[in-house]
């Protein structure tokens, strides 16, 4: 009962200053503040230097704005243009159609992107004219696109895996390659749907695809190249152990400069926008971090972390029920925070139970991150609908329903990672890692 106080103040400064519209970083050091000047005796303003120093001065961290801005580099080349033009002619034949260049553009995205908005964006671009002029389901065609551009959050470069990473002191390179496997596989059930529906679904009948030859296909599939040798470059160097995360990111860059440049589109102006883009979300991510990282360490002071770990010790719940217990959290968490600020809200009270529960950290990485994929698709704040309300102009409803068979597959992809935990766990236990990685 004791620890009720503190709980309620914290909560209570923390929504007020948050639904003022303070920023979640600012935010975060303002309730850390208020709890060091009323139950501790050390200098708040000490104690907040110092943390948000040491805090925002790791090495590890330097991977974050490096993949983000290889992702605005290439966001601001045709890439999306070829990639469609590489991948249609191979998915027409499949049950679904032209809505799998989502999915698949989507999933290719990712692994240059490390971002969800800046994968829906850009594939969104693309395709939506393109489906729509082809008749294919709305529903399905905003669906699809709501529910895999979050593999940017999974599939590496993952902006998610590093601050999750760097909040827990864990390998982000072990982190980037636990992500792999289960994003291909939740990539795989999104196209499973897809098929199934294309057979049940009465409005389903897109206008059909001119027949190529396998001579054709193959001459358009040269498109698809760059990429994918950008992403044997960047994931390959770290699964190698030629790379540390922080390496594969630089490359990843120069990389993108090359491809910006080859397809003619990397301009002073494109070069200063993708810097820009970087440096404005580098600087929100790692103000969120210092601003959780100082309220972290205001709440060990309190002693609400370890108060709240020996209460749902009490509680003696199983290794499954607490992860039950921690997806309906993080699901409820997300209608209000975006995944970053929901991880390094929460890491600080929640890394004890896992640790005493006897669960993998690694493997734990990518349970979060699927549930923090869900809220980028929930009401009221899922970042994916707003990018799709954006650029389709529907209303917030029609979107959200849309994404709803997406929201439920990523659920079961929870008890699927449950059930088969070697999903995550067996890339990154046989990869050969260089010291500081």
């Amino acid at each position: 009962m004791e620890q009720l106080i503190p709980i309620a103040l914290f909560l209570f400064v923390l929504f007020l200053l948050l639904g003022s519209g303070v920023w979640v970083g600012l935010a975060l050091m303002g309730v850390a503040y208020v709890g060091m000047e009323l139950f501790t005796s050390r200098p708040a303003g000490d104690a907040m230097i110092t943390k948000v120093w040491s805090s925002t001065s790791s090495w590890t961290l330097t991977a974050l704005p490096l993949f983000i801005w290889m992702g605005e580099v290439l966001f601001r080349t045709r890439l999306s243009e070829d990639m469609f033009r590489g991948l249609s002619p191979w998915m027409a034949r499949l049950p679904g159609g032209l809505v799998h260049t989502n999915i698949v553009g989507c999933t290719v995205f990712a692994a240059v992107s490390g971002s969800s908005a800046a994968t829906l964006t850009t594939v969104g671009k693309m395709s939506i004219p393109e489906l729509r002029k082809r008749n294919y389901p709305e529903t399905m065609v905003i669906g699809t696109l709501a529910g895999a551009a979050t593999l940017g959050l999974m599939i590496p470069p993952s902006l998610t895996l590093i601050v999750y990473g760097v909040t827990i002191n864990e390998s982000i390179t072990k982190l980037f390659m636990a992500g792999v496997v289960p994003g291909l596989v939740l990539a795989l059930m999104f196209m499973g749907y897809v098929a199934v529906m294309s057979f049940t679904s009465r409005n389903f009948a897109p206008t059909p695809e001119p027949h190529m030859t396998i001579r054709e296909k193959l001459w358009n599939s040269r498109f698809l190249i760059p990429v994918i040798c950008l992403i044997l470059v960047v994931i390959g160097s770290m699964y190698m152990g030629y790379a540390t995360a922080t390496e594969a990111a630089a490359f990843g860059v120069i990389g993108s400069m090359v491809l910006a440049a080859a397809q003619g589109s990397l301009t002073w102006h494109t070069f200063t926008e993708s810097l820009m883009g970087a440096v404005r979300t580098s600087a929100m991510i790692a103000l969120i971090l210092a601003g959780a990282a100082f309220l972290s360490l205001s709440m060990g002071f309190t002693g609400i972390p370890r108060g709240l770990a020996d209460l749902i010790a009490s509680w003696e719940l199983s290794r499954f029920e607490l992860l039950m217990a921690l997806l309906v959290f993080y699901i409820v968490l997300g209608c209000f925070l975006d995944g970053i600020s929901s991880v390094v809200l929460t890491m600080a009270v929640v890394e004890p139970m896992i640790r005493a529960q006897g669960i993998d950290l690694i493997w734990f990485g990518i349970f979060i991150v699927v549930v923090v994929e869900m809220a980028q698709i929930t009401p009221p704040i899922g970042f994916n609908l707003f990018v799709l309300q954006g650029m389709t102009h529907h209303e917030m409803n029609f979107i959200a329903r849309a994404a709803l068979p997406m929201f439920a597959i990523m659920v079961v992809m929870v008890f699927v990672l449950i059930a088969f935990p070697e999903l995550a766990t067996w890339l990154p236990d046989n990869i050969r890692q260089r010291p500081g990685g």
